[in-house]
């Protein structure tokens, strides 16, 4: 008997240690691309200095459907939707510090691949592109390829030197 209910206890065990590796995929899983439409933006003062913790309202209100997100500490939001090809042309409102913006959902219905989203930005001076590299590592390798320019720059420089030189002794030498 108490065999059995070991193994029983090992089975448990093993559903659970299971179920709790699966849970995060379950728990984290996304819509597919074809299904999912994220609104983003900035909200930012007059001054261009991003407004944190800021709630933005994005709804769909034909299907009456929406969410309040909060802005980071660099104004940034961001809403995601599950829809479909027939919300295509939904009328979408947002709104952010009572001031509101409506227009249509629109993508390409027979891309089933790209990433359908929209920016709406409130305010004016921050916005960024998220996808865009930061600028220290453009400016980074700005430097960089200046700096391999003027190393490759130099060895040219030195070399036609060496050779040149050589030119002269050979053609001194021819004189003599």
């Amino acid at each position: 008997m108490r065999q059995s209910g070991s193994r029983w206890n090992f089975a448990a065990a093993l559903v659970g240690i299971g179920a709790f590796l699966i849970q995060p995929a379950i728990l984290y899983a996304t819509h597919e691309a074809d299904h999912r439409f994220t609104v983003e933006g900035f909200v930012c003062g007059a001054d261009g200095k991003p407004n944190a913790n800021i709630e933005v309202l994005v709804k769909d209100t034909r299907i009456s459907y929406g969410q309040t997100v909060t802005t980071g500490e660099d104004g940034y939001y961001k809403a995601a939707f599950h829809l479909h090809n027939d919300n295509l042309g939904d009328p979408l409102l947002v709104e952010a510090r009572g001031e509101q913006q409506n227009l249509k959902v629109q993508f390409d219905p027979k891309d089933l691949e790209a990433e359908r989203k929209v920016q709406v930005n409130f305010g004016s001076g921050c916005v960024h592109d998220r996808t865009a590299p930061p600028a220290w590592l453009l400016i980074g390798l700005g430097v960089s390829a200046g700096l391999v320019g003027l190393f490759v720059g130099l060895k040219v420089i030195k070399s036609r030197r060496k050779k040149e030189a050589q030119r002269e002794r050979g053609q001194g030498k021819r004189k003599k």
